[in-house]
Protein backbone atom coordinates (compact mmCIF):
# COMPACT_ATOMS: atom_id res chain seq x y z
CA UNK A 1 0.00 0.00 0.00
CA UNK A 2 1.42 3.76 -0.83
CA UNK A 3 0.05 6.59 0.77
CA UNK A 4 0.87 10.64 1.34
CA UNK A 5 -0.24 10.04 5.00
CA UNK A 6 -0.76 6.14 6.23
CA UNK A 7 0.23 7.06 9.68
CA UNK A 8 -3.34 7.25 11.64
CA UNK A 9 -4.65 4.45 9.68
CA UNK A 10 -1.50 2.54 10.72
CA UNK A 11 -1.89 2.99 14.34
CA UNK A 12 -5.50 2.19 14.51
CA UNK A 13 -4.81 -1.04 12.98
CA UNK A 14 -2.07 -2.04 15.16
CA UNK A 15 -3.78 -1.11 18.36
CA UNK A 16 -2.01 2.11 19.27
CA UNK A 17 -4.64 4.67 19.11
CA UNK A 18 -8.75 3.67 19.18
CA UNK A 19 -11.01 4.64 15.99
CA UNK A 20 -13.40 7.03 16.59
CA UNK A 21 -15.67 5.28 14.35
CA UNK A 22 -15.83 2.09 12.10
CA UNK A 23 -13.70 -0.92 12.51
CA UNK A 24 -10.87 -3.18 11.62
CA UNK A 25 -10.73 -6.72 11.99
CA UNK A 26 -7.81 -8.87 11.15
CA UNK A 27 -8.10 -12.76 10.31
CA UNK A 28 -11.45 -12.65 11.39
CA UNK A 29 -10.29 -10.89 15.04
CA UNK A 30 -11.97 -7.18 15.60
CA UNK A 31 -9.04 -4.89 17.16
CA UNK A 32 -11.09 -3.63 20.03
CA UNK A 33 -13.14 -6.67 21.42
CA UNK A 34 -9.85 -9.47 20.53
CA UNK A 35 -7.39 -7.14 20.98
CA UNK A 36 -4.51 -9.33 21.89
CA UNK A 37 -5.79 -12.10 19.52
CA UNK A 38 -5.45 -9.31 16.50
CA UNK A 39 -2.57 -7.90 17.93
CA UNK A 40 -0.65 -10.64 17.63
CA UNK A 41 -1.09 -11.36 14.11
CA UNK A 42 0.78 -8.07 13.71
CA UNK A 43 4.34 -6.93 13.90
CA UNK A 44 5.02 -3.17 13.35
CA UNK A 45 8.17 -1.74 12.30
CA UNK A 46 7.99 2.03 13.21
CA UNK A 47 9.55 4.87 11.74
CA UNK A 48 11.14 6.14 14.91
CA UNK A 49 14.08 4.17 16.44
CA UNK A 50 12.44 3.16 19.29
CA UNK A 51 14.35 0.57 21.87
CA UNK A 52 16.35 -0.20 25.09
CA UNK A 53 19.95 1.47 23.88
CA UNK A 54 21.90 -0.77 26.52
CA UNK A 55 20.18 -4.23 25.50
CA UNK A 56 22.05 -6.39 23.73
CA UNK A 57 20.67 -7.22 20.14
CA UNK A 58 19.50 -11.03 21.09
CA UNK A 59 18.39 -9.99 24.08
CA UNK A 60 16.19 -7.01 22.60
CA UNK A 61 14.45 -9.27 20.06
CA UNK A 62 13.85 -12.29 22.33
CA UNK A 63 12.03 -9.90 24.41
CA UNK A 64 9.78 -8.89 21.83
CA UNK A 65 8.79 -12.96 21.35
CA UNK A 66 7.97 -12.92 24.76
CA UNK A 67 5.92 -10.09 24.90
CA UNK A 68 3.10 -11.47 22.65
CA UNK A 69 3.51 -15.07 25.39
CA UNK A 70 5.05 -17.04 22.86
CA UNK A 71 7.43 -19.80 24.13
CA UNK A 72 11.23 -19.51 23.72
CA UNK A 73 12.05 -20.45 20.11
CA UNK A 74 16.13 -19.64 19.89
CA UNK A 75 16.39 -21.58 16.22
CA UNK A 76 14.12 -18.67 15.24
CA UNK A 77 15.65 -15.99 16.32
CA UNK A 78 19.02 -16.99 14.81
CA UNK A 79 17.39 -17.16 11.70
CA UNK A 80 15.61 -14.53 11.51
CA UNK A 81 19.24 -12.54 13.09
CA UNK A 82 21.10 -14.42 10.53
CA UNK A 83 18.33 -13.07 7.45
CA UNK A 84 18.93 -9.76 8.39
CA UNK A 85 22.71 -9.92 8.56
CA UNK A 86 22.50 -9.20 12.19
CA UNK A 87 24.04 -12.87 13.54
CA UNK A 88 27.73 -10.65 13.90
CA UNK A 89 25.96 -8.54 16.77
CA UNK A 90 23.86 -10.57 18.61
CA UNK A 91 25.68 -10.07 21.65
CA UNK A 92 26.40 -6.14 20.83
CA UNK A 93 24.44 -3.29 22.86
CA UNK A 94 21.36 -0.94 20.67
CA UNK A 95 23.83 1.77 21.19
CA UNK A 96 27.23 0.45 19.56
CA UNK A 97 24.65 -0.03 15.98
CA UNK A 98 24.70 2.26 12.97
CA UNK A 99 21.34 3.38 12.12
CA UNK A 100 20.68 0.85 9.66
CA UNK A 101 22.01 -2.16 11.58
CA UNK A 102 19.26 -0.78 14.79
CA UNK A 103 17.09 -0.64 11.51
CA UNK A 104 17.39 -4.16 11.00
CA UNK A 105 16.88 -5.30 14.62
CA UNK A 106 13.47 -3.47 14.56
CA UNK A 107 12.44 -5.25 12.01
CA UNK A 108 13.80 -8.58 13.63
CA UNK A 109 11.29 -7.38 16.83
CA UNK A 110 8.52 -7.04 14.90
CA UNK A 111 9.61 -10.64 13.01
CA UNK A 112 9.70 -12.50 16.57
CA UNK A 113 6.03 -13.45 17.04
CA UNK A 114 5.70 -14.54 13.46
CA UNK A 115 2.97 -11.92 12.44
CA UNK A 116 0.87 -12.65 9.59
CA UNK A 117 0.68 -9.00 8.70
CA UNK A 118 3.64 -7.07 8.64
CA UNK A 119 3.81 -2.92 8.46
CA UNK A 120 7.14 -1.25 7.49
CA UNK A 121 6.88 1.80 7.95
CA UNK A 122 9.83 3.58 5.31
CA UNK A 123 11.71 0.63 6.49
CA UNK A 124 15.06 1.81 4.45
CA UNK A 125 15.55 5.24 5.81
CA UNK A 126 18.89 5.41 6.82
CA UNK A 127 20.04 2.28 5.37
CA UNK A 128 22.76 1.76 3.03
CA UNK A 129 22.33 0.09 -0.81
CA UNK A 130 23.68 -3.03 0.17
CA UNK A 131 21.48 -3.51 3.74
CA UNK A 132 18.84 -2.60 1.48
CA UNK A 133 18.64 -5.11 -0.99
CA UNK A 134 19.15 -7.73 1.43
CA UNK A 135 16.28 -6.48 3.32
CA UNK A 136 13.95 -6.47 0.34
CA UNK A 137 15.28 -10.37 -0.57
CA UNK A 138 13.94 -10.49 3.49
CA UNK A 139 10.89 -8.90 2.27
CA UNK A 140 10.19 -11.72 -1.33
CA UNK A 141 10.72 -14.47 1.04
CA UNK A 142 8.21 -13.27 3.91
CA UNK A 143 5.57 -12.11 0.63
CA UNK A 144 6.42 -15.85 -0.26
CA UNK A 145 5.53 -17.29 3.07
CA UNK A 146 1.92 -15.89 2.70
CA UNK A 147 2.69 -12.76 5.59
CA UNK A 148 1.00 -9.65 4.21
CA UNK A 149 2.99 -6.90 3.89
CA UNK A 150 1.99 -3.02 3.95
CA UNK A 151 4.43 -0.87 3.51
CA UNK A 152 4.99 2.85 3.33
CA UNK A 153 8.03 4.47 1.28
CA UNK A 154 8.93 7.60 0.12
CA UNK A 155 10.84 5.23 -2.32
CA UNK A 156 8.39 4.44 -5.08
CA UNK A 157 10.83 2.28 -7.08
CA UNK A 158 11.33 0.34 -4.37
CA UNK A 159 6.97 -0.12 -3.89
CA UNK A 160 7.00 -0.55 -8.02
CA UNK A 161 9.36 -3.44 -7.74
CA UNK A 162 7.75 -4.96 -4.74
CA UNK A 163 3.72 -4.59 -3.92
CA UNK A 164 1.28 -6.57 -5.38
CA UNK A 165 -1.45 -4.09 -4.82
CA UNK A 166 -1.42 -0.37 -4.35
CA UNK A 167 -3.06 1.87 -2.21
CA UNK A 168 -3.49 5.37 -2.31
CA UNK A 169 -4.88 7.62 0.16
CA UNK A 170 -5.17 11.32 -0.24
CA UNK A 171 -6.22 13.67 2.98
CA UNK A 172 -7.37 11.34 4.42
CA UNK A 173 -9.21 9.18 2.03
CA UNK A 174 -9.04 6.12 -0.72
CA UNK A 175 -8.83 7.11 -3.96
CA UNK A 176 -7.45 3.81 -5.17
CA UNK A 177 -7.33 0.17 -4.33
CA UNK A 178 -5.56 -1.60 -7.28
CA UNK A 179 -3.48 -4.45 -8.55
CA UNK A 180 -0.83 -3.07 -9.51
CA UNK A 181 -0.36 -4.87 -12.83
CA UNK A 182 -3.52 -3.40 -13.84
CA UNK A 183 -3.06 0.46 -12.25
CA UNK A 184 0.07 0.43 -14.72
CA UNK A 185 -2.09 -0.91 -17.80
CA UNK A 186 -4.72 1.35 -16.74
CA UNK A 187 -3.23 4.32 -16.22
CA UNK A 188 0.27 4.23 -17.17
CA UNK A 189 1.34 5.95 -20.35
CA UNK A 190 4.27 5.62 -23.10
CA UNK A 191 6.05 8.20 -23.84
CA UNK A 192 8.18 8.96 -27.58
CA UNK A 193 10.80 11.64 -27.35
CA UNK A 194 12.02 12.71 -30.68
CA UNK A 195 14.91 14.68 -31.26
CA UNK A 196 14.71 17.30 -33.80
CA UNK A 197 18.03 17.94 -35.96
CA UNK A 198 17.04 21.43 -36.33
CA UNK A 199 15.58 23.79 -33.62
CA UNK A 200 11.92 24.70 -34.62
CA UNK A 201 9.65 27.95 -32.75
CA UNK A 202 6.31 25.92 -32.64
CA UNK A 203 4.38 22.69 -33.48
CA UNK A 204 3.35 22.81 -36.72
CA UNK A 205 -0.43 23.16 -37.08
CA UNK A 206 -0.24 20.14 -39.50
CA UNK A 207 0.70 18.06 -36.22
CA UNK A 208 -1.86 19.07 -33.89
CA UNK A 209 -3.71 16.43 -33.66
CA UNK A 210 -1.18 14.47 -32.03
CA UNK A 211 -1.12 16.81 -29.24
CA UNK A 212 2.58 17.38 -29.42
CA UNK A 213 4.96 18.74 -26.39
CA UNK A 214 8.00 20.93 -27.56
CA UNK A 215 10.79 21.48 -25.20
CA UNK A 216 12.04 24.55 -24.26
CA UNK A 217 14.59 24.52 -26.18
CA UNK A 218 12.89 23.87 -29.81
CA UNK A 219 14.65 20.57 -30.59
CA UNK A 220 12.53 17.66 -28.95
CA UNK A 221 9.21 16.62 -29.18
CA UNK A 222 7.06 14.28 -27.03
CA UNK A 223 4.22 12.21 -28.19
CA UNK A 224 1.99 10.33 -24.99
CA UNK A 225 0.39 6.88 -26.27
CA UNK A 226 -1.26 3.99 -25.10
CA UNK A 227 0.60 0.65 -25.29
CA UNK A 228 -2.62 -1.57 -24.45
CA UNK A 229 -4.59 0.35 -27.57
CA UNK A 230 -5.49 -1.48 -30.97
CA UNK A 231 -3.07 1.72 -32.63
CA UNK A 232 0.01 3.89 -30.96
CA UNK A 233 -0.59 6.39 -33.92
CA UNK A 234 3.39 6.58 -33.86
CA UNK A 235 3.60 5.01 -37.48
CA UNK A 236 1.52 8.17 -39.11
CA UNK A 237 2.97 10.43 -36.70
CA UNK A 238 6.57 9.67 -37.99
CA UNK A 239 4.57 9.71 -42.04
CA UNK A 240 3.38 12.99 -40.68
CA UNK A 241 6.51 14.66 -39.59
CA UNK A 242 8.32 13.99 -42.79
CA UNK A 243 5.65 15.31 -44.84
CA UNK A 244 6.11 18.47 -42.45
CA UNK A 245 9.82 18.87 -43.66
CA UNK A 246 10.71 17.87 -39.99
CA UNK A 247 13.64 15.37 -39.40
CA UNK A 248 14.97 14.17 -36.51
CA UNK A 249 18.23 12.51 -35.25
CA UNK A 250 17.25 9.77 -32.92
CA UNK A 251 14.11 8.74 -30.34
CA UNK A 252 13.57 7.43 -26.83
CA UNK A 253 10.57 5.71 -25.22
CA UNK A 254 9.64 5.95 -21.68
CA UNK A 255 7.08 3.97 -19.37
CA UNK A 256 5.26 5.86 -16.69
CA UNK A 257 6.12 5.17 -13.27
CA UNK A 258 4.44 4.28 -10.27
CA UNK A 259 5.79 7.94 -9.02
CA UNK A 260 4.34 9.60 -12.63
CA UNK A 261 1.14 7.91 -11.64
CA UNK A 262 0.68 8.23 -7.88
CA UNK A 263 1.92 12.34 -8.53
CA UNK A 264 -0.89 12.36 -11.20
CA UNK A 265 -3.78 10.66 -8.60
CA UNK A 266 -3.04 12.97 -5.68
CA UNK A 267 -2.93 16.03 -7.87
CA UNK A 268 -5.84 15.69 -9.89
CA UNK A 269 -8.32 18.15 -9.69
Amino acid sequence: MLSQNTTSTQVIICGIARPSTGSVTVEGHDIITSYRAARSMIGLVPQELHTDAFETVWATVSFSRGLFGKPKNPDLIEKILKDLSLWEKKDSKIVTLSGGMKRRVMIAKALSHEPRVLFLDEPTAGVDVELRKGMWEVVRTLQASGVTIILTTHYLEEAEEMADRIGVINKGEIILVEEKARLMQKLGQKQLTLHLQDKIDAVPAALATYQLELSKSGTELTYHYDSQGERTGITSLLGDLRRAGLRFNDLETRQSSLEDIFVSLVHAP
